[in-house]
């Protein structure tokens, strides 16, 4: 059901008695994006670190994916600067030692070619799905299940959706999360483009389904903003807005934003899927991989592979010239204080805090 934020509501979790702002430790039990599947060609060695994990990821000659710790057990050299062979193998650049795709050593070039015990290096679990390469970081037996449904990229017609694409930013995953959770910035850092001055009067609510949080935000008779008239098929901009953002445990969202005209019900709005998935890289970076899907769509066919890539352009600038120096600024101001600040909240918090109270609670059970 919906819930109100109380104003005296924590916005950090705190763990074991913890003051600091960022949850301790990662969630290691959990599938992580770790590239998008288009990004791993056949033939390549690519590296991707992950939970402070340097991974190589390669496929197999069966199209399926491998992915082993970065590193050679004899001396430590990366994998990822060695060569792909035939059989699924990878050799060490530095010794010429083989390694198959679950890490075992198969081969080992000098004197008898004994394999020492313990050469060998760890792999990883890996599944294809939603045009993504979903990683286990964790010990447990990884659950299929537990990937989200991203299934509005699989039934996406190629025309209606953007590239997909990838920054770095260099914060915390949470603070990259708690800025999409909270879309009221966008009237100050996106002004025009994402959103306007209008978004500030939205009526706010958050639902809570398991360990997901939805922040839902609704506004009537308001202008729609500059990127949305791209594909806005009447002549008024004066219209009812809405958008549902879905948190998923550990850091994957995915909006759906939309207008209609006033009055209209939400079955013939015209919008997009904003999805925005994002992987720890370090506790001060994260991979963001990011790409819409329109719905709706009323446009001329002709016209789409141009808006396609207009709405592409926009929202990386959005996300990588505007939102990001803003995050890596505060990760900047939380790291001269020991990460040790305690905010106060508003409404617009209430989809953040919920999410910190989930995270808290999936880390005591890993």
């Amino acid at each position: 059901m919906s819930a109100q934020l109380q104003p005296s509501s924590p916005i950090q979790v705190r763990s074991r008695g913890s003051s600091e702002y960022f949850q301790p430790r990662f969630l290691r039990n959990a599938w992580y994006v770790a590239m998008w599947s288009e990004d791993l060609k056949p033939g390549a060695l690519v590296e991707r670190t992950i939970l402070n994990e340097s991974i190589v990821f390669y496929r197999r000659e069966d199209g399926t994916v491998a992915a082993l710790t970065n590193q050679c057990p004899h001396r430590f050299v990366p994998l990822d600067k060695g060569k792909l062979l035939p059989g699924d193998r990878i050799r060490c650049p530095y010794h010429g030692l083989e390694f198959d795709g679950t890490g075992k050593c198969v081969h080992n070039p000098h004197g008898n070619g004994a394999i020492p015990s313990g050469m060998n290096t760890r792999s990883w679990p890996v599944l294809e799905k939603h045009t993504c390469l979903w990683i286990w970081m964790g010990d447990r037996e990884p659950d299929p299940s537990q990937i989200p449904d991203y299934s509005v990229i699989d039934k996406a017609d190629p025309a209606h959706a953007t590239k997909r694409d990838r920054i770095i930013v260099k914060a915390h995953v949470q603070l990259v999360a708690d800025n999409l959770l909270d879309l009221s910035h966008g009237i100050y850092l996106h002004d025009g483009l994402l959103a306007n001055e209008d978004s500030a009067n939205s009526e706010i609510t958050a639902v809570e389904e398991g360990n997901c949080v939805i922040v839902h935000r609704s506004a009537k008779g308001v202008q729609l903003v500059g990127l949305h008239r791209e594909y806005w098929p009447h002549d008024t901009y004066t219209v009812d807005k809405f958008s549902s953002i879905r948190w998923t445990a550990p850091s994957y969202l995915l909006l759906t934003q939309g207008a209609c005209l006033p009055g209209d019900t939400r079955d013939n709005a015209v919008g997009y899927y904003g999805i925005h998935l994002l992987t720890p890289e370090t506790e001060r970076t994260t991979h963001y991989h990011f790409m819409a899907v329109r719905f709706n769509v009323q446009t001329d066919p002709g016209a789409n592979d141009e808006l396609s890539a207009k709405i592409a352009k926009n929202r990386r600038y959005a996300f990588a010239e505007q939102d990001a120096p803003i995050i890596e600024a505060q990760q900047r101001v939380l790291d001269s204080k020991g990460g040790k600040l305690n905010p106060t909240l508003m409404i617009v918090d209430l989809g953040p805090a919920r999410c910190k109270r989930i995270l808290e609670r999936l880390l005591e059970q890993d």
